[in-house]
């Protein structure tokens, strides 16, 4: 993974003192709230219903053992001993005295960590694909190109006060796994007609209120031009971005206002202006590309013949491996998830003592690194098969052993009510009581991948628009009800969900899961997965059921 070098921490450091000094004035009164706002955001801060929350960059969800262990040391130490990870693989600590944040900081800078640019109408963390550098189906590994993206928009200039937040994300292989036709700007390694390699851009996506599938703007681009097209993007957003209304200021109401081929000649017009002066030459490309060369990995892997004994003689490792084990370019290796959807326990949230379990498992069974992933789970990639038999028993006996990953209760749910001040409606407690009506790990087994996704308002950051089903908090007089969609998708197919009709109580919420459910039973062809019964047959079925009674 990349490693700082003498620029990158003294950039880091000099944040935090900078940082540090406007928290001091604040606090003295030297600084109103209105003129420290920014100033937070620009930190990672946000102030929730009952304390502040720093969110904390993890690029493209890569992190290493050391990293995790001082994440769970802040986490014991200035919050209440757990992090909660995020869609866009960032981790945040809900319960910080805003007087501490700087010493936060601090500790984080130590380890190669901070919040810089995980809030405000920035360039925000670059995500990734979490099978980067380990998927058999991979063109090429996406991650050098993040994290030269993450250092070109840190601190760039002229784009610290965009219009809105600004997403992008880079996969390498036919398979989105994150969900990159949902963002700002989607860049998907591809092969052109010559057999080079470059990328395939995609603009103008997003979620929230008004969500869009993101739309080509460039079929092939070659990789040295790589910097200079996305500042010809992000020059021609700053310009036409609208400032008047924030719920129109993402790119993908500029998209369509103007039209993407009105958008893409702009862009055009753009790039030949600072082509030449942007263009990536081979010896900074490899220079990043040097911290990311594949590990020394044990070619006698494969002759382990333990593995397949213990899928025989120990039935619940076995349906453990089925659900969350994937098969790794490597012979011999496997990638394990950690799923962060126990029942009871909020999704994406993780213990001090569970993240100091994960990194000493790293170090033990995994090179030493963690990665996160867009649905909030956690995995090692690089685990020899002969391993994974150790390695369950160690995640079963603390609690992280769930094998529910892409089941019904591998569902993505943001705080909603209980943290948020932004959220009209609860999120947590409705996925605990999902949770509870689905605990039949067979029964979920037998449904296939069902992706439920839950926000508890219109910012969507629990990815609500494009879930097989998707729940919406929303407030009608001061009570809660939720919306439902139905046969959205963030993959290479990615959706929008169709609304499925009027909202629906709270009280009403887990049957109606309960009910789609049932209909899908019934019209599903055999072995058909929810997505694609609903895509062949509509939403109306499931429509007449629901609201038979009312």
């Amino acid at each position: 993974m990349y490693q700082y070098d003498n620029y990158d921490q003294a950039m880091v450091d000099q944040r935090v003192a900078q940082y540090r000094d406007q928290t001091r004035r604040y606090l003295a009164g030297e600084l109103t709230e209105e003129q420290f706002r920014p100033l937070r955001l620009m930190n990672g801060l946000y102030v929730q219903i009952h304390a502040p929350m720093l969110r904390v960059a993890v690029p493209y969800g890569l992190m290493s053992s050391k990293q995790v262990r001082k994440m769970a040391d802040v986490s014991r130490r200035y919050d209440k001993g757990y992090v909660h990870f995020t869609t866009r693989t960032n981790f945040q600590l809900n319960w910080p005295a805003l007087e501490t944040v700087p010493d936060i900081l601090a500790e984080l800078a130590s380890v190669q960590m901070h919040a810089i640019q995980s809030s405000g109408n920035c360039i925000r963390n670059t995500t990734s694909d979490q099978l980067a550098g380990v998927h058999a189906g991979e063109i090429e590994d996406p991650r050098p190109w993040c994290e030269i993206i993450r250092q070109w928009s840190t601190f760039h200039p002229e784009f610290a006060y965009l219009p809105r937040k600004f997403k992008i994300a880079v996969i390498g292989s036919d398979e989105d796994r994150a969900a990159t036709k949902l963002h700002d700007i989607g860049l998907h390694l591809v092969t052109n007609h010559e057999g080079e390699v470059g990328f395939e851009v995609l603009v103008g996506g997003g979620l929230g209120r008004t969500p869009i599938v993101g739309q080509q703007i460039r079929p092939f681009l070659e990789k040295k031009d790589l910097l200079s097209y996305l500042e010809a993007i992000l020059r021609v957003y700053n310009r036409l971005g609208r400032r008047d209304n924030k719920y129109k200021a993402r790119i993908k109401i500029t998209v369509r206002e103007h039209g993407i081929n009105h958008i893409r000649e702009l862009v055009e017009a753009e790039w030949v202006q600072i082509r030449e002066q942007l263009e990536l030459d081979e010896k900074e490309i490899e220079r990043v590309k040097s911290h990311f060369v594949e590990p020394d990995y044990d070619a006698t892997a494969a002759e382990d013949e333990s593995f397949a004994k213990t899928l025989v003689e120990d039935a619940t490792f076995a349906r453990w491996v089925k659900q969350n084990v994937v098969d790794h370019k490597v012979a011999g290796y496997k990638v394990a998830y950690i799923s962060l959807k126990a029942p009871g326990v909020p999704p994406g949230d993780i213990t001090a003592d569970q993240l100091d379990l994960v990194a000493e498992l790293a170090d033990e069974f995994s090179l030493g690194e963690i990665r996160a992933s867009h649905n909030q789970n956690l995995l090692l990639s690089d685990v020899k098969q002969g391993d994974l038999y150790a390695l369950w028993l160690r995640l079963e006996a603390e609690g992280l052993a769930t094998a529910n990953i892409n089941t019904l209760n591998d569902m993505i749910c943001c705080p909603g009510l209980d943290f948020c001040g932004l959220a009209n409606a609860t999120s947590i407690p409705l996925a605990k009581e999902i949770n509870e009506r689905f605990d039949d790990l067979d029964y979920l087994y037998d449904l296939g991948d069902i992706k439920i996704k839950m926000s508890g308002c219109m910012n969507g950051c629990a990815h609500q628009s494009v879930g097989h089903i998707g729940i919406l908090g929303v407030d009608k007089k001061g009570e809660e009800w939720y919306q439902f969609t139905l046969g959205g998708s963030s993959e290479a197919d990615a959706a929008i969900g169709q609304r499925l009709g009027r909202a629906i109580p709270k009280d009403q919420v887990v049957d109606t899961v309960v009910t789609l459910i049932d209909v899908f039973k019934e019209l599903r062809h055999e072995d058909e997965l929810f997505l694609a019964t609903v895509r062949r047959v509509g939403v109306d079925p499931f429509k007449e059921r629901v609201y038979a009674d009312n």
